[in-house]
Protein backbone atom coordinates (compact mmCIF):
# COMPACT_ATOMS: atom_id res chain seq x y z
CA UNK A 1 0.00 0.00 0.00
CA UNK A 2 2.84 2.46 1.27
CA UNK A 3 4.63 1.56 -2.35
CA UNK A 4 1.56 2.43 -4.24
CA UNK A 5 0.88 5.93 -2.32
CA UNK A 6 4.50 6.94 -3.02
CA UNK A 7 4.09 5.54 -6.96
CA UNK A 8 1.28 7.95 -6.79
CA UNK A 9 3.00 11.03 -5.60
CA UNK A 10 5.94 10.31 -7.89
CA UNK A 11 4.01 10.12 -10.51
CA UNK A 12 2.38 13.86 -9.66
CA UNK A 13 5.66 15.54 -9.07
CA UNK A 14 6.49 14.56 -12.40
CA UNK A 15 3.62 16.17 -13.96
CA UNK A 16 3.86 19.07 -12.20
CA UNK A 17 7.41 19.70 -13.86
CA UNK A 18 6.03 18.69 -16.94
CA UNK A 19 4.06 22.14 -16.01
CA UNK A 20 6.60 24.34 -15.17
CA UNK A 21 8.12 26.86 -17.43
CA UNK A 22 11.71 28.59 -17.66
CA UNK A 23 13.55 30.39 -19.90
CA UNK A 24 14.69 27.58 -21.87
CA UNK A 25 11.43 25.83 -21.67
CA UNK A 26 7.98 28.60 -22.92
CA UNK A 27 5.20 26.19 -23.31
CA UNK A 28 3.81 23.22 -20.49
CA UNK A 29 4.56 20.25 -21.72
CA UNK A 30 0.52 19.66 -20.86
CA UNK A 31 0.32 16.05 -22.93
CA UNK A 32 3.29 14.49 -20.70
CA UNK A 33 1.77 15.61 -17.89
CA UNK A 34 -1.52 14.54 -18.58
CA UNK A 35 0.18 11.10 -18.82
CA UNK A 36 1.77 11.25 -15.16
CA UNK A 37 -2.09 12.54 -13.81
CA UNK A 38 -3.13 9.52 -15.01
CA UNK A 39 -0.63 6.74 -13.79
CA UNK A 40 -0.91 8.68 -10.45
CA UNK A 41 -4.81 8.35 -10.49
CA UNK A 42 -4.39 4.79 -10.87
CA UNK A 43 -1.94 4.68 -8.08
CA UNK A 44 -4.29 6.25 -6.04
CA UNK A 45 -6.83 4.17 -6.89
CA UNK A 46 -4.91 0.66 -6.04
CA UNK A 47 -3.60 2.16 -2.60
CA UNK A 48 -7.88 3.12 -2.27
CA UNK A 49 -7.24 6.36 -1.85
CA UNK A 50 -10.28 7.63 -3.82
CA UNK A 51 -10.78 11.17 -3.23
CA UNK A 52 -6.84 11.73 -4.45
CA UNK A 53 -7.78 9.10 -7.16
CA UNK A 54 -10.50 11.63 -8.08
CA UNK A 55 -8.44 14.90 -8.38
CA UNK A 56 -5.88 13.04 -10.24
CA UNK A 57 -8.20 12.30 -12.93
CA UNK A 58 -9.50 15.77 -12.76
CA UNK A 59 -5.96 17.59 -13.49
CA UNK A 60 -5.53 14.84 -16.17
CA UNK A 61 -9.13 16.45 -17.83
CA UNK A 62 -7.35 19.84 -17.57
CA UNK A 63 -4.28 19.23 -19.20
CA UNK A 64 -5.57 17.58 -21.93
CA UNK A 65 -8.24 20.59 -22.14
CA UNK A 66 -5.33 22.84 -21.82
CA UNK A 67 -3.46 20.82 -24.56
CA UNK A 68 -4.27 23.10 -27.83
CA UNK A 69 -2.21 21.33 -30.45
CA UNK A 70 -3.56 20.24 -33.44
CA UNK A 71 -1.87 16.40 -33.22
CA UNK A 72 -3.98 16.99 -29.26
CA UNK A 73 -7.20 16.89 -30.87
CA UNK A 74 -6.95 13.41 -31.38
CA UNK A 75 -6.87 12.76 -27.37
CA UNK A 76 -9.94 14.84 -26.36
CA UNK A 77 -11.50 11.86 -25.96
CA UNK A 78 -8.96 10.78 -22.97
CA UNK A 79 -9.74 13.69 -21.80
CA UNK A 80 -13.70 12.74 -21.41
CA UNK A 81 -12.65 9.42 -20.00
CA UNK A 82 -10.66 11.02 -17.80
CA UNK A 83 -13.60 12.98 -16.07
CA UNK A 84 -16.28 9.98 -16.25
CA UNK A 85 -13.35 7.86 -14.22
CA UNK A 86 -13.03 10.81 -11.80
CA UNK A 87 -17.05 10.32 -11.63
CA UNK A 88 -16.94 6.74 -11.14
CA UNK A 89 -14.65 7.53 -7.82
CA UNK A 90 -17.13 9.89 -6.83
CA UNK A 91 -19.43 6.84 -7.38
CA UNK A 92 -17.63 4.22 -5.67
CA UNK A 93 -17.31 7.29 -2.04
CA UNK A 94 -21.22 7.35 -2.22
CA UNK A 95 -21.39 10.72 -3.96
CA UNK A 96 -23.71 9.85 -6.58
CA UNK A 97 -25.04 13.27 -7.46
CA UNK A 98 -21.42 14.75 -7.76
CA UNK A 99 -20.44 11.64 -9.78
CA UNK A 100 -23.83 12.34 -12.20
CA UNK A 101 -22.40 15.85 -12.69
CA UNK A 102 -18.79 14.59 -14.35
CA UNK A 103 -20.26 11.74 -15.95
CA UNK A 104 -22.74 13.88 -17.52
CA UNK A 105 -20.79 16.43 -18.39
CA UNK A 106 -18.22 13.90 -20.00
CA UNK A 107 -21.05 12.48 -21.96
CA UNK A 108 -21.81 15.74 -23.52
CA UNK A 109 -18.17 16.11 -24.75
CA UNK A 110 -18.58 12.73 -26.43
CA UNK A 111 -20.95 14.17 -28.31
CA UNK A 112 -19.13 16.72 -29.34
CA UNK A 113 -16.55 14.70 -30.36
CA UNK A 114 -18.66 12.49 -32.73
CA UNK A 115 -18.88 10.01 -30.39
CA UNK A 116 -22.30 10.01 -29.76
CA UNK A 117 -22.66 5.98 -28.82
CA UNK A 118 -20.06 6.14 -25.82
CA UNK A 119 -22.47 9.57 -24.74
CA UNK A 120 -25.45 7.41 -24.47
CA UNK A 121 -23.52 4.49 -22.99
CA UNK A 122 -22.32 6.95 -20.70
CA UNK A 123 -26.01 8.43 -19.61
CA UNK A 124 -27.53 5.18 -19.44
CA UNK A 125 -24.91 4.22 -16.17
CA UNK A 126 -25.49 7.98 -14.76
CA UNK A 127 -29.42 7.10 -15.01
CA UNK A 128 -28.18 3.41 -13.23
CA UNK A 129 -26.55 5.78 -10.75
CA UNK A 130 -29.00 7.73 -9.85
CA UNK A 131 -32.22 6.07 -9.70
CA UNK A 132 -32.08 4.82 -6.35
CA UNK A 133 -31.51 8.48 -4.89
CA UNK A 134 -33.47 10.34 -7.64
CA UNK A 135 -35.99 9.34 -10.09
CA UNK A 136 -36.20 12.58 -11.70
CA UNK A 137 -32.78 13.05 -12.80
CA UNK A 138 -32.64 9.10 -14.01
CA UNK A 139 -35.84 9.70 -15.90
CA UNK A 140 -33.99 13.53 -16.97
CA UNK A 141 -30.56 11.06 -18.20
CA UNK A 142 -32.13 8.33 -19.87
CA UNK A 143 -34.39 10.88 -21.98
CA UNK A 144 -31.15 12.24 -23.04
CA UNK A 145 -29.22 8.95 -23.66
CA UNK A 146 -32.59 8.46 -25.85
CA UNK A 147 -32.36 11.73 -27.94
CA UNK A 148 -28.59 10.50 -28.41
CA UNK A 149 -29.30 7.25 -30.19
CA UNK A 150 -32.15 8.53 -32.05
CA UNK A 151 -30.41 11.68 -33.49
CA UNK A 152 -27.91 8.99 -34.81
CA UNK A 153 -30.91 6.43 -35.94
CA UNK A 154 -30.50 3.81 -33.59
CA UNK A 155 -34.16 3.33 -32.60
CA UNK A 156 -33.88 0.38 -30.98
CA UNK A 157 -31.85 1.44 -28.49
CA UNK A 158 -33.73 4.93 -28.37
CA UNK A 159 -36.54 2.62 -27.42
CA UNK A 160 -35.14 1.09 -24.38
CA UNK A 161 -33.58 4.09 -23.08
CA UNK A 162 -37.33 5.29 -23.18
CA UNK A 163 -38.47 2.15 -21.66
CA UNK A 164 -36.42 2.89 -18.41
CA UNK A 165 -37.71 6.98 -18.69
CA UNK A 166 -41.68 5.60 -18.96
CA UNK A 167 -41.60 2.80 -16.25
CA UNK A 168 -39.76 5.86 -13.82
CA UNK A 169 -42.44 8.26 -14.56
CA UNK A 170 -45.25 5.65 -13.75
CA UNK A 171 -43.59 4.67 -10.41
CA UNK A 172 -43.33 8.22 -9.40
CA UNK A 173 -47.19 9.04 -10.82
CA UNK A 174 -46.21 11.48 -13.30
CA UNK A 175 -49.04 9.82 -15.34
CA UNK A 176 -49.36 12.73 -17.84
CA UNK A 177 -45.65 12.42 -18.83
CA UNK A 178 -45.61 8.50 -18.76
CA UNK A 179 -48.72 8.88 -21.04
CA UNK A 180 -46.33 10.79 -23.64
CA UNK A 181 -42.99 8.93 -23.16
CA UNK A 182 -44.98 5.54 -23.98
CA UNK A 183 -46.86 6.77 -26.80
CA UNK A 184 -43.44 7.82 -28.33
CA UNK A 185 -42.25 4.23 -27.39
CA UNK A 186 -45.15 3.08 -29.21
CA UNK A 187 -44.43 4.99 -32.13
CA UNK A 188 -40.66 3.86 -32.62
CA UNK A 189 -41.76 0.19 -31.97
CA UNK A 190 -44.22 1.02 -35.10
CA UNK A 191 -41.41 2.54 -37.31
CA UNK A 192 -38.83 -0.65 -36.34
CA UNK A 193 -41.86 -3.04 -37.15
CA UNK A 194 -42.27 -4.86 -33.89
CA UNK A 195 -45.98 -5.04 -33.32
CA UNK A 196 -45.56 -7.60 -30.78
CA UNK A 197 -43.86 -4.88 -28.03
CA UNK A 198 -46.51 -1.74 -29.88
CA UNK A 199 -49.37 -4.68 -28.14
CA UNK A 200 -48.10 -4.13 -25.17
CA UNK A 201 -47.61 -0.22 -25.56
CA UNK A 202 -51.31 -0.35 -25.97
CA UNK A 203 -51.91 -2.05 -22.38
CA UNK A 204 -49.00 0.09 -20.32
CA UNK A 205 -51.33 3.12 -22.38
CA UNK A 206 -54.36 2.06 -21.56
CA UNK A 207 -53.79 1.49 -17.83
CA UNK A 208 -52.07 4.63 -17.69
CA UNK A 209 -54.57 6.62 -18.98
CA UNK A 210 -57.37 4.91 -16.79
CA UNK A 211 -55.45 5.94 -13.68
CA UNK A 212 -55.63 9.33 -15.24
CA UNK A 213 -59.30 8.68 -15.48
CA UNK A 214 -59.30 8.96 -19.15
CA UNK A 215 -61.67 6.55 -20.32
CA UNK A 216 -61.68 8.06 -23.58
CA UNK A 217 -57.86 8.60 -24.18
CA UNK A 218 -57.76 5.11 -23.14
CA UNK A 219 -60.20 3.93 -26.16
CA UNK A 220 -58.59 6.06 -28.52
CA UNK A 221 -55.16 4.11 -27.91
CA UNK A 222 -56.93 0.37 -28.57
CA UNK A 223 -58.87 1.97 -31.37
CA UNK A 224 -55.76 3.18 -33.08
CA UNK A 225 -54.04 0.21 -32.52
CA UNK A 226 -56.57 -1.79 -34.83
CA UNK A 227 -53.92 -0.38 -37.47
CA UNK A 228 -51.41 -2.59 -36.73
CA UNK A 229 -51.09 -5.45 -38.32
CA UNK A 230 -52.12 -8.79 -35.55
CA UNK A 231 -53.81 -6.61 -33.04
CA UNK A 232 -57.74 -7.34 -34.07
CA UNK A 233 -58.30 -10.61 -32.46
CA UNK A 234 -54.80 -10.96 -30.28
CA UNK A 235 -55.68 -12.01 -26.61
CA UNK A 236 -54.18 -8.10 -26.07
CA UNK A 237 -56.87 -6.91 -27.72
CA UNK A 238 -59.23 -9.00 -26.34
CA UNK A 239 -58.58 -8.64 -22.42
CA UNK A 240 -58.58 -4.65 -23.59
CA UNK A 241 -62.04 -4.52 -25.01
CA UNK A 242 -62.83 -6.54 -21.55
CA UNK A 243 -60.90 -4.28 -19.71
CA UNK A 244 -62.63 -1.21 -21.29
CA UNK A 245 -66.21 -2.75 -21.37
CA UNK A 246 -66.02 -3.38 -17.88
CA UNK A 247 -64.52 -0.09 -16.82
CA UNK A 248 -66.76 1.53 -19.02
CA UNK A 249 -69.93 -0.41 -17.44
CA UNK A 250 -68.75 0.07 -13.62
CA UNK A 251 -68.25 -4.13 -13.22
CA UNK A 252 -65.77 -4.32 -10.52
CA UNK A 253 -65.54 -7.92 -10.77
CA UNK A 254 -64.67 -8.02 -14.48
CA UNK A 255 -62.05 -5.20 -14.29
CA UNK A 256 -60.59 -7.49 -11.41
CA UNK A 257 -60.06 -10.26 -13.71
CA UNK A 258 -58.61 -9.04 -16.69
CA UNK A 259 -56.14 -6.74 -14.57
CA UNK A 260 -54.92 -10.28 -12.60
CA UNK A 261 -54.60 -12.54 -15.79
CA UNK A 262 -51.30 -13.25 -16.26
CA UNK A 263 -51.39 -11.36 -19.39
CA UNK A 264 -51.63 -8.01 -17.10
CA UNK A 265 -49.42 -9.35 -14.04
CA UNK A 266 -46.36 -10.25 -15.45
CA UNK A 267 -45.79 -6.94 -17.38
CA UNK A 268 -42.87 -4.64 -15.59
CA UNK A 269 -43.04 -4.29 -13.02
CA UNK A 270 -44.57 -0.81 -12.75
CA UNK A 271 -47.78 -1.70 -14.97
CA UNK A 272 -48.16 -4.82 -13.23
CA UNK A 273 -48.70 -2.50 -10.36
CA UNK A 274 -50.99 -0.17 -11.99
CA UNK A 275 -53.00 -3.24 -12.85
CA UNK A 276 -53.33 -4.38 -9.43
CA UNK A 277 -54.17 -1.00 -8.35
CA UNK A 278 -56.93 -0.13 -10.74
CA UNK A 279 -60.19 0.26 -9.55
CA UNK A 280 -63.72 1.65 -11.56
CA UNK A 281 -65.12 4.82 -10.84
CA UNK A 282 -67.65 4.14 -7.66
CA UNK A 283 -66.57 1.11 -6.99
CA UNK A 284 -69.63 -0.97 -8.93
CA UNK A 285 -70.14 -4.29 -8.19
CA UNK A 286 -71.45 -6.34 -11.32
CA UNK A 287 -75.30 -7.11 -11.24
CA UNK A 288 -76.49 -10.29 -9.80
CA UNK A 289 -78.74 -12.32 -12.80
CA UNK A 290 -82.44 -11.75 -12.37
CA UNK A 291 -84.53 -14.85 -10.34
CA UNK A 292 -87.19 -16.77 -12.23
CA UNK A 293 -89.89 -15.22 -9.88
CA UNK A 294 -89.26 -11.10 -11.03
CA UNK A 295 -87.08 -12.00 -14.75
CA UNK A 296 -90.78 -11.34 -16.54
CA UNK A 297 -91.26 -11.00 -19.94
CA UNK A 298 -88.05 -11.52 -22.17
CA UNK A 299 -86.03 -12.35 -18.62
CA UNK A 300 -84.61 -15.56 -20.50
CA UNK A 301 -83.73 -13.98 -23.19
CA UNK A 302 -81.76 -11.26 -21.27
CA UNK A 303 -79.65 -13.57 -19.42
CA UNK A 304 -78.49 -15.57 -22.43
CA UNK A 305 -77.44 -11.99 -23.79
CA UNK A 306 -75.65 -11.50 -20.84
CA UNK A 307 -74.00 -14.88 -21.37
CA UNK A 308 -73.23 -14.26 -24.88
CA UNK A 309 -71.43 -11.07 -23.99
CA UNK A 310 -68.51 -12.74 -22.05
CA UNK A 311 -68.58 -15.86 -23.74
CA UNK A 312 -65.01 -17.02 -25.03
CA UNK A 313 -63.67 -13.80 -23.06
CA UNK A 314 -61.14 -13.63 -20.09
CA UNK A 315 -63.68 -14.01 -17.55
Amino acid sequence: MAAKINEAHDHIAKAEKYLKTSFMKWKPDYDSAASEYSKAAVAFKNAKMLEEAKEAYLQEAEAHTNNKTLFHAAKRPFCYRALEAAGMMLKDMQRIPEAIQYIERASMMYVENGTPDTAALALDRAGKLIESQDLAKAVDLYQKAASVFENEDRLRQAVEMLGKASRLLVRQHKLDEAAVSIQKEKNMYKEIENYPTCFKKTIAQVLVHLHRNDFVAADKCVRESYSLPGFSGSEDCIALEQLLQGYDEQDEDQVHCVCNSPLFKYMDNDYAKLSISLRVPGGGKKKAPASAADAGEGGAGAGEADEDEYAGGLC
